[in-house]
Order: C-alpha cells, then sequence, then structure tokens
C-alpha cells in the first residue's frame, strides 16, 4: 500500500478523520500499522510509560533516537513523526534544526514540537531546512510546571483566545498538523474551522480532524490512564495471567512439553 506522506495528512483535512497513535519500538509499530493507522508518533511519553519516569521532562534526544529508530525499522505505512524532547529545541533555533535534522536521520518524516505563538521562530527555521513540524498547544506537558499541573485548557475566555492564536501562529509558521491536547471541546472546534490545517485531538472532543492516544493506554497496560483516553483491552490481565500460567507449569513440571525439545542421536538417549 501507498505510503502515507505529509501532503496526505493534508489533504485529509475535513474529509477523512485522521487516526493517529503512539509507538515506541519494533514490534508495536508493526501491530499498529497493521492495525490501519496514518500516524505513529514516538511520543516523549515514552519515558513514562516504558522508562517509568514521573513527567517527560527528564527524557533524553539519545532516549527518543532509539525510539525513532526502532519504530522505523518496522518501515510502516503510516507518516512516522517524532516527538522533540524537553530542552532539544528550546535553547536556540541552530540546536533545534540539528536536533531535528537528527531526527530525521533516525527515521522520523516529521517532527512534534509543544508550544504556541512563542516557537513561531524555531517552526520556520525547520520548515526552512525540510523538516515537516507538527504543532502542538492546549495542554504542553513538557510545560506543567508552570502551567500548575496536567490541568484542563482554554476553560477561561483569555486561555481560549491565547490557544486560537497560538494555532493560527503555527499554521501561518508552516506547521502541516497541530495536536490541540485536554482543551475545551468548542475551543477545538473553532480552531478546527479557523485553520486550514488538520487538527488532531487528545482530550479536546470529537470535533478535531483527528485523535490521538498513547498506546498503553489504549491497551489497558496500566489501571491508571488519563480521564480522557479510553482502554480498549485489559493487556495488563493478559500479561500477568500469561506469566502466572507460565510459572504455574514451570514449578508443576509441565512446561516444557515434549514437543517443546529434542534428543541427541546417543543410544538410549531418548526417554
Amino acid at each position: 500500500m501507498k505510503k502515507i506522506t505529509v501532503k496526505d495528512i493534508l489533504k485529509m483535512k475535513g474529509k477523512k478523520k485522521i487516526v493517529m497513535i503512539t509507538a515506541y519500538d519494533y514490534p508495536f509499530a508493526k501491530l499498529v500499522d497493521e492495525a490501519g493507522v496514518d500516524i505513529i508518533l514516538v511520543g516523549d511519553s515514552a519515558g513514562m510509560v516504558v522508562h517509568g519516569l514521573p513527567s517527560t521532562i527528564p527524557v533524553t534526544m539519545d532516549m527518543m533516537l532509539t525510539h525513532v529508530a526502532s519504530v522505523a525499522r518496522a518501515k510502516p505505512r503510516a507518516l512516522i513523526v517524532g516527538d522533540m524532547p524537553f530542552l532539544s529545541y528550546e535553547a536556540s533555533i541552530e540546536e533545534a534544526v540539528r536536533n531535528a535534522g537528527l531526527m530525521l536521520k533516525s527515521g522520523a518524516e516529521a517532527v512534534k514540537i509543544e508550544g504556541g505563538s512563542e516557537m513561531v521562530d524555531v517552526v520556520k527555521a525547520l520548515v526552512r531546512a525540510g523538516i515537516p513540524v507538527m504543532g502542538h498547544i492546549g495542554l504542553t506537558p513538557q510545560r506543567y510546571l508552570l502551567l500548575g499541573g496536567y490541568r484542563r485548557r482554554g476553560v477561561k475566555e483569555y486561555e481560549a483566545e491565547k490557544i486560537i492564536e497560538d494555532a493560527k501562529e503555527l499554521e501561518k509558521a508552516g506547521a502541516f498538523s497541530i495536536v490541540i491536547e485536554f482543551t475545551a471541546a468548542d475551543i477545538a472546534e473553532e480552531i478546527t474551522r479557523e485553520v486550514s490545517v488538520p487538527t488532531i485531538c487528545i482530550g479536546s472532543g470529537p470535533y478535531c480532524d483527528g485523535q490521538v492516544l498513547v498506546l498503553h493506554d489504549l491497551l489497558g497496560i496500566y489501571e491508571e490512564i488519563p480521564p480522557f483516553a479510553k482502554k480498549y483491552a485489559d493487556l495488563r490481565r493478559i500479561v500477568i495471567d500469561s506469566v502466572k500460567k507460565y510459572a504455574e507449569e514451570v514449578r508443576n513440571g509441565v512446561f516444557p512439553e515434549r514437543k517443546h525439545y529434542f534428543f541427541s542421536k546417543r543410544r538410549g538417549a531418548e526417554k
């Protein structure tokens, strides 16, 4: 099937809902791609759901490049978007371009950065360098300390106006799509109408051009998930039950069964 590109995502605006999911390694990239998603986001959420970190702030470029390369080796049909980690693009435009370039060299086909109007110069520089950029506004987890936690956004008028303006500024700067996180649904709907690039919601209602979830939340790997996420499976219970069964069979001498091993050709070796 035809490889999905940034241009394909742009064409989906208002015509077909965009499906984005996170993946951080080769096997899950293969699986989610087989399921038919449009975009695989190699998110900095890997820091929390894979590495057990308390937030995304400690995530490094080296960590993200490893995850991006692993996903890219799956050769998915879906567009691969690499998440730029905290302090990989804020310090200077030159550093942002260099780090985003490393993402592409590792297999990403676009990058995602958090922030609105304050990131316009960075977005412009990346686009000039030939690097497609996905914006991210509303709740920006890398700035949760500044925001006072992982709280709802766009409820108050001044905040809503700022988020709407951020979206417009990112569009003008050249972003090909915009993630809107944990923002009032009516504000996300207004942004979707106002900008010509696709919007992808997470916890921001059904009115965007697409949706994104963290794979580990969708699969039910952890007991606690964000209020806007939905469990489509209980993989946690499947894993626990499967390993328990394995441990039981080992302790009771049931595993391995005869079909799982072989004997040498020595006389009398086979029992």
